[in-house]
């Protein structure tokens, strides 16, 4: 999975690069063409980074390097508008890395969202099937003791008739007359 992730990579940074590669060359040639954008724009950073490559390269070879003779105007136009376009590259690419990295916050907390969302409801229907369970064993605890009552009543009604049938009505006795 990893070994495929630099091949994808690799496409990416080019097709981006591809993309920002006419935005870039734009700036270029308005560096060019544009005295105030040369100046002020190309020429310092050019300069900076002459600078520091110089005193970097000297100090890796072993010299002290104290000054270094600045590039000649042309030719820091020249670095400075390609640097300008190299940042607007990486610029771009870096804005692309960061809109994926928010569509993917943006996916994760949807997918967050319903994931709750499905919880949530689960847990409602595991309480209404508490709620439901607990009515219908209210009503199965009833249902035997009102059947045992019925029964009971059946069964006084059975002794009542055996009661009855046992014990005929008493007739008033007759008491022998005096004759």
């Amino acid at each position: 999975m990893v070994v495929g992730a630099f091949p994808m990579a690799k496409l990416l940074y080019l097709g981006i690069r591809q993309v920002s590669k006419p935005l870039a060359n734009r700036i270029k040639e308005a560096a060019r063409r544009s005295e105030f954008f040369k100046t002020y724009i190309c020429l310092p950073p050019a300069q900076l980074y002459h600078w520091a490559e110089m005193r970097a390269k000297m100090r890796l070879m072993g010299f002290g390097a104290h000054a270094v003779k600045p590039l000649n105007e042309d030719a820091a136009a020249e670095l400075g508008a390609e640097l300008l376009g190299e940042a607007t590259i990486f610029v771009v690419a870096c804005g692309c890395l960061v809109l994926e990295y928010w569509r993917h916050q943006a996916q994760r907390r949807r997918e967050e969202r319903e994931r709750h969302a499905a919880w949530d409801a689960m847990r409602d229907e595991v309480d209404h099937l508490a709620l439901a369970l607990e009515a219908l064993q209210d009503r199965v605890q009833a249902a035997p003791l009102q059947s045992a009552v019925v029964e009971l009543q059946a069964q006084m009604r059975e002794v009542r008739a055996q009661l009855c049938a046992r014990d005929p009505p008493s007739e008033p006795q007759a008491t022998p007359k005096e004759e």
